[in-house]
């Protein structure tokens, strides 16, 4: 039967590491701090900007302050949606992926901690935004990852059951998130994770989107 496939954006859909540590490293040249190198995006990314610029700056060797975590925050967030997609792309196999499931009737979405008129920004930039029948953002509805309803609210805007849905994603958040919603997990090795995915134990587990549409017929089975 048909499923509603969640997706993750960051990390499982796109490449946006590059664009998002050139955000941080924009404000941390800013505040007189080194840049960091783009492998620190595991330990970085993943849990939404405000996190992103706190353990930014803390690897960078200067915690912040509320008061200026709020005042990069703000500036961070408009830098990034003018620079959201200059380096970011689709993983390979991605767009073929998806043929081959909406030809099997499966609908999609996406669900991301990042904010939703940047995640919309940069989907259709890439060119997708056309194939998601919803797409929810960090501050769509009163709640985020890993909180389960942001999951199940996802699928019911894309007018699926939540009964019959599948989240794919590239973090712990992610697999955190499934689960509390009781729901199948597949995880992407190729993602933003600060541990092997593989350790995480998603339901099923993915090197690349060529085998995505196997592994999602076998949780169908």
């Amino acid at each position: 039967m048909p499923a509603t496939l969640v997706f993750d954006l960051d990390g499982t859909l796109a490449e946006t590491a590059p664009d998002i540590m050139a955000a941080l490293n924009h404000f941390l040249l800013r505040e007189g701090l080194e840049p960091l190198p783009l492998a620190a995006a595991r330990s970085l990314v993943g849990a939404g900007a405000r996190a992103l610029i706190e353990r930014g700056f803390r690897a960078a060797g200067r915690p912040l302050a509320t008061a200026d975590l709020d005042r990069i925050f703000a500036a961070l967030l408009d830098h990034y949606l003018e620079n959201i997609a200059v380096r970011s792309h689709l993983f390979p196999g991605v767009e073929a992926a998806l043929d081959t499931l909406a030809a099997a009737g499966h609908r999609f979405a996406i669900c991301t901690n990042k904010p939703e008129p940047h995640a919309r920004a940069l989907v259709e930039a890439l060119g997708i935004l056309p194939r998601f029948a919803a797409l929810a953002g960090r501050e769509t509805f009163p709640f985020c990852k890993p909180d389960p309803r942001h999951l199940t609210e996802t699928v019911r805007q894309a007018g699926g059951d939540p009964a019959r849905a599948i989240l794919i994603g590239d973090s712990r958040t992610d697999i955190d998130t499934a689960r509390a919603a009781g729901l199948p997990v597949i995880g992407v090795t190729f993602g933003y994770s600060d541990v092997p995915m593989a350790e995480l134990a998603p339901d099923r587990l993915i090197g690349h989107f060529d085998a995505l549409p196997a592994a999602i017929a076998d949780l169908g089975a």
